[in-house]
């Protein structure tokens, strides 16, 4: 039976995981984000370290560079600390939640079933809280109050369990002795550049270096899967249809 649930959890991570990436991240840039950015004093990129590491509170900008990976260390230290210069760190924070929360209300007022998703996700996340070893800003996100609205409540749900398994592979990558910069650029070729990296500045990686993102890969499946756990059969549905329907409210 153990072996059973198990497998149930893993499948039902491996099914919700990557719409929980790209809605979890949705909101990041889009044009209210900015405008609320903006308001602050903030562009685009600053309120997007400043709000999405505020979490963490004010700390020194290698933490954040710490919990976010794969950025270059320079591109971090350069916009946190010149957006902690122009907008206190807590201001920016809860500015950028209540972009997420804005951007649910407007993106997913209309997905079927918010209230068992959001009863299967507060529990995914609950669940997780419970061992937030290696898993920093994750911790950070699930130790915000939720609003109450469904909407809202939902995109923030997303956007923690997208931090779960971010902080969960941050924490696999460096388990298995990879380099962050190699993983990144095997990961997301097209951008290095734009998490900092000076073109040509990361080394070439090796069959050795993808051999240990793919056994990253797989400790990641594995940490992610582990609160899904929690639910049972009803939830597990309910979760695997609202993220269902939030993919189809962002492909509409």
């Amino acid at each position: 039976m153990a072996d059973t649930e198990h497998s149930a959890a893993d499948e039902l991570a491996a099914a919700v995981s990557p719409t929980f990436a790209s809605a979890g991240s949705a909101w990041y840039f889009t044009e209210a984000t900015r405008a609320a950015g903006k308001a602050l004093g903030l562009d685009g990129m600053r309120f997007y370290v400043l709000g999405r590491g505020g979490v963490l509170g004010e700390v020194d900008w290698r933490i954040v560079w710490s919990a976010f990976g794969y950025f270059s260390p320079a591109l971090i230290e350069r916009l946190w600390t010149t957006g902690a210069e122009r907008c206190p760190v807590e201001r920016a924070r809860q500015a950028h939640l209540e972009a997420c929360e804005a951007w649910g209300r407007e993106q997913l007022a209309d997905v079927a079933g918010l209230p068992a998703f959001c009863e299967a996700a507060d529990r995914v996340v609950t669940a997780a809280a419970g061992d937030l070893g290696g898993l920093t800003l994750f911790a950070g996100y699930a130790a915000q109050p939720l609003p109450d609205d469904l909407p809202a409540r939902a995109a923030r749900l997303v956007a923690a369990l997208r931090e779960h398994r971010g902080s969960a592979h941050l924490a696999a990558v460096a388990a298995v002795g990879l380099a962050t910069p190699v993983a990144h650029a095997m990961r997301r070729p097209g951008m290095v550049e734009g998490f900092g990296w000076e073109a040509g500045s990361l080394p070439e990686a090796t069959d050795d270096d993808r051999r240990l993102l793919a056994e990253a890969d797989r400790l990641t499946d594995r940490a992610t899967a582990r609160p899904y756990r929690a639910l049972d059969a009803a939830g597990a549905d309910a979760l695997r249809a609202g993220a269902d329907g939030i993919a189809a409210a962002l492909a509409g």
